[in-house]
This record gives structure tokens, sequence and C-alpha cells, in this order.
């Protein structure tokens, strides 16, 4: 607050105002004393990481919500201090009963503001949980499935607990905000939740609430390194409108064709799909994923590519089992000998 001097303690000549002017004096030098001695009110630190590295690395986040589930593989090596923050809330229940306040059709959703616990705080959703991270620029781009840190408008560092998914590329975005992790699973289910009834402010009519949050390691590829035994061990039961075909797994042929084809059957891939082929008393052929009855999900669709053939000169006796693929150079389907029916 601006100090004014008064006429009051203005000394005119001829005028015998020291007694007055002592006074104002010795008031002002007071105020100025208690002035002194209030604390100026101290900026709340950036949060640094507590954790290294190597404890960050191959983390996923669970987020659990009232729409579904979505998981989110964490990017510690793009914002250490973003990602440490997230994981340290996460550890102790911040984010439960948090909601995703804000969606943009399409285009994002938002959450993780601890006022929208309360919704006699409705009015200031989108304004909590910030001032607490420095910006960490880095190159990764919002694209699709992309978590990023929420911002107050002109301040780059000004992050914290809130944070939105892009649910489509955003690339102007791109430079003003820091991503720290990335979606690798329920990408349907942001979707969703954008795509769902809200005000011209973007919040939802119905609230969309984040159950709890749950830090874990990402889980290893359980095939990637199985030993010919354990596969060889490994059945196959396929239903269909026909029966049930229950299938061995033939490693020591194929092993790398075989643990392909159990990653997508584990992953759902082959389900809803047709027996598209038949030729009687010769083959029948299935697994087209053009004549799946539902779309794959985008994490089923990250499982799924191309083989390098693993031919050999097994008969072809009635029940072998082989993946069909293209040869480009005759355009005829070839085959890798991979199971047999049990």
């Amino acid at each position: 607050m601006p100090l004014e001097m008064t006429p009051e303690v203005v000394i005119s000549p001829g005028n015998d105002s020291r007694g007055r002017y002592n006074f104002s004096m010795r008031s002002l030098l007071l105020m100025i004393s208690i002035l002194a001695q209030v604390p100026a009110p101290k900026a709340t630190p950036f949060f640094t990481s507590p954790y290294s590295l190597a404890e960050m690395s191959h983390k996923q986040a669970v987020i659990e919500t009232s729409a579904g589930t979505v998981v989110v593989a964490l990017l510690p090596e793009a914002a250490p201090n973003h990602v440490a923050y997230f994981i340290k809330l996460a550890r102790e229940h911040a984010f439960d009963g948090t909601l995703f306040h804000r969606v943009i059709k399409y285009g994002l959703i938002q959450g993780g503001d601890p006022f929208s616990r309360d919704p006699a705080k409705a009015a200031q959703y989108g304004q909590g949980g910030l001032d607490l991270l420095k910006a960490e620029p880095n190159a990764e781009k919002h694209t699709a499935g992309a978590v990023s840190a929420v911002l107050r408008p002109g301040n780059r560092n000004s992050a914290g607990a809130q944070f939105f998914i892009c649910i489509s590329d955003q690339p102007t975005l791109d430079g003003g905000y820091d991503v720290f992790g990335r979606v690798v699973e329920g990408e349907e289910v942001a979707q969703q939740i954008s795509a769902v009834t809200a005000d011209a402010n973007g919040r939802p009519a119905s609230p969309i609430t984040i159950k709890t949050v749950v830090i874990r390691d990402t889980p290893e590829d359980p095939f990637l390194n199985a030993t010919v035994g354990v596969l060889a061990a490994t059945k196959v039961s396929m239903e269909t409108t026909k029966g049930t075909i229950v299938l061995d797994m033939l490693p020591d042929l194929a092993p790398e064709t075989v643990k392909q084809f159990l990653r997508l059957v584990a992953a759902g891939v082959y389900d809803g799909t047709l027996i598209h082929r038949v030729v009687p008393g010769f083959i029948i052929q299935g697994g087209a994923l053009n004549y799946r009855n539902m779309p794959m999900t985008a994490a089923q669709t990250r499982l799924v590519h191309n083989l390098q053939p693993e031919f050999t000169n097994t008969p072809n006796v009635a029940g072998m089992v082989s993946m069909a693929y293209m040869n480009p150079d005759n355009m005829k389907d070839g085959r890798n000998e991979l199971s047999k029916p049990s």
C-alpha cells in the first residue's frame, strides 16, 4: 500500500509545526517497523523429483474411471518432475474422487483438479492444484493418446496435478505444454469420455469420476522369452459356432510365429473373426481382420505386424495349422506351420 505525505506533516515557514511533525514521523517510523516484521509471502518452491530415472522407468498409470480404464505409459526421460509428481499424487490417492471436469468432443479430456471433488467449488473447477511444476520442454508430440500437463494461460511454469489426454492429434499444442505420458490401453474409453453430453464450457452433464490411479510396473510380454518347452505346453481353444477346436503349438518348427499367434490370441484379436474361406476336403481359413465383427482397439492394432517366414519341410498332413501369408512375388498364400489339433 503506498504511503502519502499529508498536509499535517508539511512544514510551512513561520509555522511551528515541529511537534506535529515529530509525532507524524514517529508514527511513520513505527508503521515502517511493523511492516518490516511481516514476512513477505514466499513463493511455493517447484516440486523436484525424489525418484531416480531408474525408479520411474517402465512404469504405467492405471486410471480407473466411472467410464472404464485407461492405462498410461509414463515418460520420465521426457519430463522427470512431471512424472514424479504424478506418481506421488497417485500413491497418495490424491486423484481418487476427482473428475474429468472438461471435455472437447474427440479433442481432449481434462482432469485431476482437486477442487473437482467438491460440487460446491464447481465454479472453480480447472483452477486447483496448479503452480507446482517448472516447465520441462521436450520433443514429445501431442498426438492422439498423449498425456500432458495443464497450465495457467501464458505461464509455462504453472503445471501441477491437472492433466489432459489428447483424443486426436493436437499439433498446435506442441512446444507449449509438456507431454509426460502416452495412453497404451483404453484409448476407446478416453474417446467415449470426450463425447459425453456437456455444456458450452465442456462440463459433462453427468460426472465422470476418477475412482483411483494405480502405478504399476509395465507388464512384460509373457511370450517374449518363453522357452520352446513352455510354448509347446500351451494349448489354444478356439470356440466356434460349429464347436470347439483345441490346438497344440509347435514352437520347434516356427517359434516366432507361435509367439505372435499367442500374443494375438491373448489380446482377443481373433475374437469375432470368421472362417471366411472353405475348400471342402482341403482347407478352412480364418483370422482375417477385415472379417472381424467389431473394430479392434488401438492396443490390439499395435500388435499386428508382418512376420518373417519360418518355412519348414513339414508335411501338410490332415489337421496341420499354418499361418497364411501373401507372397509379394506371385501373390499366392504361403504357410508357416505353427500348430496342429489336439
